[in-house]
């Protein structure tokens, strides 16, 4: 290859003039250019783009060598998003899954796109391993019955922080401590933008008591992903083909652009790819029409947040309190049965409105003359709804002499609004 370089470039305009060509000189110089060989840019591009992902996989790999190797139980949570693709695929080449070195963990919250749990078992009979699956507490896996009993089906609505900490970050820690978790290996990257912009190939994880957080792919952006599951035709997220450059619950996470006309189908993208390869777009598409408390845009499910793992920092009507705690569904059937009128508030600690209630409900129960109960219900959601007339949080009933739960339909909570519905009913 020839290269030309400019002498305006190098010394400047005033000293170029002094070396100044001829107009023979040109001439010639112009007719020996055409037999010269051609510098072909594409190749260049193309060798570079090789050059650059050859370092990011040694770099990785070395990552990966170091967290498996270094550490007892290094445990990879994997969400079957690009990057976690290609780290699937790292620690395979690395000998890690089928030995066992490195687990592999998954957190189904009940929420995700049907693709995603098949998509696992295709990763699991390709990479000969088997990964550990965790889900709310108290649920069976896969039994999302279950979990619409125990939680109800709306809780995302009802409250995104409690949702997240039920479906994703409590089950996440516990399958870490599960595990004994102490090194956690994850895909996120500086491209991704946002709380990511400046992680490092290794950092203390803010919860889980500090363990060591490793993050190969911390210096790859979206493209290099794409790159390297081209590269080796490795399995991937079958949404790809399908518009969503990532992939969370289905609930919430869109194509980008919302009309899937950007796609990765047999390892090529269809459309203009920047729409998904540029800085911080990656999780565009992702917890869409979702918001913090204060009103921000959610960027982030709280997994990797610092205090994520509680979402509501006490219980409600604790020790003390004139309002009396029923601990069991059993305990509130025999207050129903036992034939004196009282007052039952079915509520949920972590919600707003049950807050709000805690005060007034206080006053009102150190004044009355039935007892005044309080039941969290929100993990006991057929229950609560057969008997306690409950669909949301918080609900008062009357519970009359004979058994009769009546509910009260206002939302006027205060001391002197209990007491005559109190008095009206009884």
């Amino acid at each position: 290859m020839k290269y030309i370089i400019s002498l305006a470039a190098v010394f400047g305009s005033t000293l170029v003039g002094a070396f100044a060509p001829s107009a023979s000189f040109v001439s010639r110089a112009a007719t020996q250019l055409k037999d010269a060989e051609v510098f072909d840019q594409e190749q260049y591009i193309a060798e570079s783009k090789e050059m650059r992902l050859k370092h990011l996989e040694e770099q990785s790999m070395f990552a990966l060598k170091i967290a498996v190797e270094n550490y007892g139980n290094a445990v990879f949570p994997n969400a079957l998003i690009a990057g976690d693709c290609v780290i699937t695929h790292l620690l395979h080449r690395m000998g890690y899954l089928e030995s066992g070195k490195c687990k592999v963990m998954v957190v189904d919250t009940f929420h995700l796109f049907d693709e995603t749990m098949e998509f696992v078992k295709e990763v699991e009979d390709t990479y000969s391993f088997k990964a550990e699956v965790f889900c709310a507490e108290g649920v069976p896996v896969g039994d999302k019955d279950a979990y619409d009993a125990k939680y109800g089906a709306d809780l995302w609505k009802e409250n995104i922080d409690e949702y997240d900490r039920v479906c994703k970050v409590e089950p996440f820690q516990r399958g870490l401590k599960t595990l004994k978790t102490d090194c956690m290996i994850n895909g996120r990257t500086r491209w991704q933008g946002a709380e990511r912009a400046w992680i490092n190939l290794f950092e203390n994880a803010p919860i889980g008591g500090g363990l060591a957080k490793c993050n190969p792919l911390a210096y790859w952006t979206l493209e290099d992903t794409f790159d390297y599951i081209a590269k080796y035709e490795i399995p991937h997220h079958p949404l790809h083909a399908k518009g969503y450059p990532s992939i969370g619950d289905a609930k919430d996470t869109i194509p980008i652009p919302e009309d899937g006309s950007v796609k990765f189908v047999d390892f090529k993208f269809e459309g203009d790819y920047t729409e998904w390869l540029n800085y911080g777009n990656e999780r565009k598409g992702r917890f869409v029409g979702l918001a913090n408390k204060d009103g921000s845009t959610k960027t982030e499910c709280g997994i990797h947040v610092d205090g994520a793992e509680r979402t509501w920092d006490r219980d409600l009507w604790e020790d003390g309190s004139s309002v009396k705690k029923v601990e069991t569904s059993e305990d509130a059937l025999e207050i129903k049965k036992s034939g004196k009128p009282s007052v039952m508030v079915v509520y949920a600690p972590w919600c707003q409105f049950s807050q709000n209630m805690e005060e007034e409900l206080e006053k009102f129960a150190a004044d009355s003359d039935v007892d005044v109960y309080s039941f969290r219900g929100d993990e006991v959601r057929d229950f609560v709804s057969a008997e306690l007339n409950t669909s949301s949080f918080p609900t008062v009933n009357v519970i009359k002499a004979d058994g009769t739960a009546v509910k009260y339909e206002s939302e006027e909570r205060t001391v002197d609004a209990f007491k005559k519905f109190v008095e009206e009913t009884v």
